[in-house]
């Protein structure tokens, strides 16, 4: 159990690891100033927002919008090209190791609360996504010039990028309007959820997760489930917060990689990482008890 434990504490640690490295700017948070070196040409993997006052890279859901919101159409060549890489490498574990919005949400999943991850309507909810994804990350900013409607619109990390920014800032803290009211709504709904329900953002409403999650199936870094193994206890089933049964969907589109149906297999039949894990050859095992019986005889 106290292995359990610490690979759990692991991933956390990775996932505060990956957070301050997409948040190096630490002088940021003090002056209230956006970076805008270098490094700010590149996505990184998970979301968060470019306009946050340590981010040292731009958010990938942000970069598309402004190439398809331009006001001459240019292709996302880099933008999609680094999401069919991370996607193709990691799928959606980058949700749940690489996602600095994804550790807010596990932090705030761990206050205790009232929990409800199983009701009716969740396997409808999470079509919204993808209409998300469709809707205002893509066709919306097509049609309408300079304007990144998910950004604008819904974006919890935006949202908190701009309460930092508008903390330091006098200036701007006048300027925000009744479209930040509605932002405030939105990231209050999410806090909120997010103590009840586990990654309700990541579940519902995240469009770079639904990205990913297209990739979950044939990414290299994926879960294995030994069949053969499996006892069919239901552990890992209850153990999944995303509502996944991994013996049935090892490579659900809604898995993001924690790990917490591995740790609770009592038969090590679920495995993730980038190869098989190896099997034994049946061979030696037949070899053993004819070793033992040649040197009883």
């Amino acid at each position: 159990m106290d292995k359990k434990k610490s690979t759990g504490k692991r991933r956390l640690a990775i996932q505060a690891v990956a957070a301050l490295l997409q948040n190096a700017n630490l002088k940021g948070f003090l002056t209230g100033k956006i970076y805008k070196g270098p490094t700010k040409k590149v996505c990184v993997p998970g979301l968060n927002c470019y306009s946050c006052p340590g981010a040292v890279g731009a958010c990938p859901i942000g970069s598309l919008q402004n190439f398809l919101g331009g006001m001459k159409f240019r292709f996302p060549y880099y933008v999609v090209g680094l999401l069919l890489f991370f996607g193709a490498l990691l799928g959606r574990a980058i949700c749940g190791f690489l996602c600095p919005f994804g550790l807010i949400q596990d932090l705030l999943y761990c206050i205790p609360f009232y929990k409800k991850n199983q009701f009716k309507v969740d396997r409808f909810l999470r079509y919204l996504k993808y209409a998300v994804l469709a809707v205002l990350v893509i066709i919306l900013p097509l049609c309408i010039p300079l304007t990144p409607t998910f950004c604008k619109y819904v974006c919890p990390s935006g949202t908190m990028s701009g309460i930092m920014l508008a903390f330091k800032d006098s200036q701007l803290r006048q300027q925000l309007g009744a479209l930040f009211d509605w932002k405030l709504v939105v990231l209050g709904i999410v806090v909120t959820t997010s103590l009840i329900v586990y990654r309700p953002f990541c579940k519902y409403l995240c469009p770079l997760g639904a990205i990913y999650g297209f990739f979950n199936r044939f990414a290299v870094f994926r879960l294995f489930f030994d069949a053969e193994k499996c006892v069919h206890c239901g552990a890992c089933a209850k153990a999944c917060k995303m509502n996944v049964d991994p013996t049935r969907k090892p490579n659900s589109m809604e898995c993001i990689r924690c790990g917490d149906c591995v740790r609770a297999c009592p038969k090590s039949a679920l495995y993730q990482g980038f190869r098989s894990p190896k099997k034994e050859d049946p061979s030696a095992q037949k070899a053993e008890p004819d070793l033992e019986n040649s040197i009883k005889n």
